[in-house]
Order: C-alpha cells, then structure tokens, then sequence
C-alpha cells in the first residue's frame, strides 16, 4: 500500500480516467455528507459515465489504491481524519425515466425520493413508501432502505452493478441477497449503477394522496431541521429503538455538538459543529445505557467508515 503522502502523484493519471473537474485533491467529506462530518478524502472522483466508473475501479487495482464508494452520505459518518485513497461519488449518474412494461429506471446517484416523484407522474404505485427516504438510489439498494410497511426489495427488479474487478454486470433482485436493511453488495463490494423498478399502473390522485400523508408524517416526526444522519438504530426484534432510547431519558442527551434529538429519539442531530468523535461516542453511550436498562442491544443502521483523527 503507498503511503498517504504520495497521492498526490495519481492526480494528473486520474485527469486521464476522468473529466479533470471532476478529480478533486483533498476534498472534505463534510461538503458531502448530511451529518456535515467528515475529514478529506486524499482523491474524490464524482464521474459521469459508466465507463468512467468502471476506469476509476481499475485504475484503483492496477495501482493499489483504496477505493471507496460515497452515496449521498444519509446513512453514513465519515471520521474526522478523512478517507484514504480514491472516494469515488456517483452524483452525476442520476437520470431517471420509465421504460416499457411500467419499469421505472434510475442510475445511483439519483435521489430516491426524486425517483419516488417520477413514478408519481407516470402514474406508477408501489414507491411511494421512499417519498421520504433521504438516500440514493444505489445507497437505498445497498442497505435494502424501507420506511412506512414498505422497502426496496418489494419493487426492486435488477440492478446493474461493477464488481470489485471492474466487470458490468447486470444482477437480478433476488442475487442481492435483499434482506431487512442490509444486502450482499457491500459484502461484494459492488458498486450500484443503475436500478430497475417493476411498478403497477395506478391512480394519481391516490398515490398523491399517499405520498402527502407519509411526507407529512415524516416532517412532523422528524428532526430534519438539525443535520444528521437518519435512524441510527435497526429496530430490535419486539422493541422500537426510539422508544427504548426515550424511555431511558436520553432525548436531549448532549455530547460535544451531537445531541440525541428531542422530537425523535431514533435521531441524533448534529446541533453545534459537532465531530464524527462526538456522535461515535454518543451512540456507544445509548448503547450502553439501553443495555443496562432493557438488556436490550442496539444495532447501528448507520455505517461509519474513515480514520480517527
């Protein structure tokens, strides 16, 4: 493995792979992330194609590069000491359009609520539970995201994915190994480009009407006024991690500049600059004080990845 200080030197090389602007030295992963936390990232490519996607990968082989891959940064915090190697992000691969047999497609860079929308206007049901799911496409598939009784399993037709050698491959649903908020693509280490949904034809005024009620549910019940990184917590089997957090008094619980959140326990918001050090150790401490009240032990949905400062 080089070292960190060397490369700088895949710089230029990369220029080669992918449109300059989009190569980026040092970038700070905080611009990128909804926590607003993150330190840099020694190279970030954002290409635009799938072929330029496919080049990055093999580029990261040929050369011994980390490679990692950073969706909308919902789900996820970031280290404050950053990410080495090449962070690759797809937010330029974000076309969505529905094709024959009411399959609504959408690359991974796309907002899945943004591809919720669209089948709205095709009059297309069976999304509407994502109207409210702040990710990606590629991020939805990777963690196999649901909200509201729905999730992306349920809809999710084929996925067309980079394997880890730099092969396209298009994958059936069922080869993702979709289960409750996890799949086999981190295990693979695939990277998502594309998604296709199987819709059924539907009533407008009716999907319209669903959309409205899980959106306002969504805005009276969450916190989304603060950043923050989503539900932190998988739900326990027979519990709600919200309410296990609320009934051991840690709403308002305060660590640096992270604070679990007052209108939803499940939330930890980021309220005053706070680091990815404040919100890892305020997780472990819900943790632990849920554990010690309930016995009852909490699993992150959200991912952490990156060095310590």
């Amino acid at each position: 493995m080089i070292k960190v200080t060397d490369y700088r030197q895949f710089y230029d090389k990369l220029q080669t792979v992918v449109n300059k602007k989009h190569v980026h030295l040092d970038e700070y992963l905080k611009n990128h992330t909804y926590t607003r936390l993150g330190g840099k990232a020694d190279l970030f490519v954002t290409p635009s194609t799938y072929e330029e996607v496919q080049q990055v990968v093999k580029f990261a082989n040929e050369n011994d590069i980390p490679l990692t891959l950073l969706g909308n940064g919902s789900n996820l915090i970031v280290r404050d000491g950053g990410i080495r190697g090449i962070v690759i992000n797809l937010e330029f691969l974000n076309k969505i359009y529905v094709s024959e047999d009411n399959m609504l497609v959408a690359q991974s860079g796309a907002a899945i609520i943004e591809a919720s929308r669209e089948a709205l206007k095709a009059k297309l049901t069976g999304l509407e539970f994502a109207c409210g799911i702040p990710g990606s496409v590629g991020g939805a598939l990777f963690m196999n995201a649901g909200a509201y009784g729905g999730e992306i399993k349920d809809v999710l037709d084929y996925a067309i994915v980079i394997s880890r050698e730099g092969e396209l491959l298009k994958l059936a649903a069922a080869d993702l190994d979709l289960s409750y908020r996890t799949s086999n693509i981190p295990t693979n280490r695939y990277i998502v480009l594309e998604a296709g949904f199987k819709l059924k034809a539907g009533n407008y005024d009716e999907i319209k009407a669903v959309m409205d009620d899980l959106t306002n549910r969504r805005e009276t019940m969450q916190p989304l006024e603060y950043p923050s990184c989503g539900s932190v917590f998988k739900r326990p089997p027979g519990y709600y991690a919200g309410k296990l957090i609320q009934d051991s008094g840690l709403q308002g619980t305060r660590i640096g500049g992270a604070e679990v959140s007052t209108k939803h326990a499940g939330f930890i918001v980021n309220i005053d600059n706070a680091t990815a050090n404040d919100y890892i150790t305020l997780i472990k401490h819900v943790q632990k004080t849920v554990k010690e009240k309930f016995n009852v032990d909490l699993e992150r949905e959200v991912k952490i990845i990156g060095e310590n400062e």
